[in-house]
């Protein structure tokens, strides 16, 4: 049930709590007030529940802890009270839970430390108080998630005052070591911080910092005011791109490295709830084909992903400009980069992530061309023994697949129909929106009826200007009979019917043997 950005005004009707077959309830941005019932618990299928950006007050019902399928809770930007319910701990499939903007007390729950798949965690802005734990996910989550709260003390790392160790209950004998022997203690921890400092800035003097993306150090915090200077007050002349729910701009930063600052426009429909799952995606998933995040600002205001910098721009700049490659093992070796993404969004996450906005401008280059995924701001997670999902956010016009497109249906199937129009628009040099596709005559179609005869009709001319130091075109032609083919099978009409994401890798990988081994033999 969708009902979110709408104007309601009531408190949420009582009969909603008791749809038990309910998997997700969305009801965000509205002005629901009231307080949350103990008969929350009763939507025992619920996989999502958002009800961010309303009104809600009272405290958070220790009975949520029985929703056994939640993956994602939202409830931030309300006016709910008391304590963060300790049986959160409970709830053995939470991936994502933001209760920031509230009015939260009381400490953060140790026990919470045990969830094995909450990778995003978000109390910033509440009333909150005691020690930031550290263990499980903790050790992954970013300051900018425990902001705003006075009260919270911890490991440096959240940039946080150090929690108070003395117990006042000791006895008075213990009372007496403490003060004879703590402060030797003290000044001994003083004058080595002093030193390790000293140290720390004689290196960080002595040893500049490499510029080299692989070498970069992580920004585990970094300010709006950092960003801003870095960017040169967001200066055009450090405008890389600009899309439909943002702009990416260069930054050098105080320590010369050079990333990139995704910064989101508030003002656009959707753009908190992309930053959020970008967040929320990003931060668990390790890949070389991937983007690295590298760090992330947010406050009411302003929200921006650090990310690495590509000086190579993005596949659709390289394919339209006079410098891409005329040689099939080039442009094949980016598809395979990309392929080598998809799958393990599909397949070496625990749950299955698709894209769904898979198209040349959002994957990148970087210095060696090696090709990088990025953009994951209307991705969608499918949950354990989730097929298919629904969504009413789109992709882009010519990349989408039927389903998507005309009923809101995500699954893996989608990506991989995206990934077909890719495969044709890298080795035809033309887009999917093109002028000359019109009515009935489709990328798809136009495709499809060359093949197999007039395939080299419609093929990137540059490509056919084959190397005669090889005399190869015929093996050539093989192969790109073999990409197109491929590509023809990724995007048929029927999701069942498109080759799977780790059969179309290990397909492109053996053509690219192909194509090496011949290239071998003849010279």
């Amino acid at each position: 049930m969708y009902l979110g950005n709408n104007t309601f005004s009531s408190s949420i009707p009582s009969s909603l709590w008791s749809i038990r077959r309910i998997q997700v309830l969305s009801l965000f941005d509205n002005s629901f007030n009231g307080s949350l019932p103990p008969e929350i618990s009763s939507l025992s299928s619920v996989i999502e529940l958002d009800l961010h950006g309303n009104q809600l007050s009272g405290e958070i019902p220790s009975t949520i802890g029985q929703l056994q399928n939640l993956a994602t809770l939202s409830l931030s930007d309300n006016e709910l009270n008391g304590h963060i319910p300790e049986s959160f701990s409970s709830l053995r499939n939470l991936q994502y839970l933001d209760i920031s903007h509230n009015n939260l007390s009381g400490s953060i729950p140790k026990s919470l430390e045990s969830l094995l798949y909450l990778s995003y965690f978000n109390v910033s802005f509440n009333e909150l108080t005691g020690e930031i734990p550290e263990g499980g996910h903790f050790a992954n989550f970013t300051p900018d998630l425990f902001a705003g709260n006075i009260g919270l003390c911890g490991s440096s790392r959240f940039n946080v005052e150090a929690c108070e160790m003395v117990n006042t209950t000791k006895s008075s004998r213990n009372n007496r070591l403490i003060r004879y022997i703590v402060p030797p203690i003290a000044s001994m921890i003083v004058v080595t911080a002093i030193i390790i400092l000293l140290l720390r800035h004689y290196r960080r003097k002595s040893s500049s910092v490499p510029s080299d993306q692989s070498d970069l150090a992580v920004l585990e915090w970094i300010s709006y005011y950092e960003i801003l200077k870095a960017t040169n007050n967001f200066d055009i002349g450090n405008l890389i791109g600009k899309g439909s729910i943002g702009s990416v701009y260069k930054g050098t930063f105080s320590n010369e490295a050079t990333l990139a600052v995704k910064v989101f426009d508030l003002d656009v429909q959707g753009a908190f709830k992309s930053f959020d799952i970008e967040c929320q995606i990003m931060r668990s998933l390790r890949h070389r084909n991937l983007v690295k995040v590298i760090t992330s600002c947010s406050n009411l205001d302003f929200k921006a992903l650090v990310v690495e910098y590509m000086p190579n721009g993005n596949l659709e700049k390289w394919l339209y400009s006079p410098n891409c490659s005329s040689k099939i093992t080039e442009r094949l070796g980016i598809l395979i980069d990309v392929a080598s993404a998809i799958e393990y969004l599909h397949q070496g996450y625990s749950s299955p992530i698709v894209h769904c906005d898979l198209k040349p401008s959002n994957i990148l280059l970087d210095e060696n061309m090696v090709a990088r995924v990025g953009d994951f701001g209307i991705a969608k997670l499918l949950m354990e023994d989730q097929r298919m999902a629904q969504t009413k956010t789109l992709g882009t016009i010519g990349y989408m697949a039927p389903e998507y497109g005309s009923s809101g249906l995500v699954s893996t199937a989608v990506d991989v129909y995206s990934y077909g129009i890719l495969l044709m628009e890298t080795f035809t040099r033309k887009k999917p929106t093109d002028e000359m596709f019109l009515g009935e005559l489709t990328m798809t179609k136009w495709a499809s009826d060359s093949f197999p005869n007039a395939l080299m009709q419609i093929v990137d001319s540059e490509l056919l200007n084959m190397d005669q130091e090889y005399s190869i075109a015929g093996r050539d032609q093989v192969c790109l009979e073999s990409i197109m083919r491929l590509a023809i099978d990724c995007t048929s009409d029927f999701p069942e019917e498109r080759t799977k994401m780790e059969d179309v890798l290990v397909m492109l990988k053996k053509i690219n043997i192909e194509l090496h081994d011949t290239k071998h033999r003849v010279r």
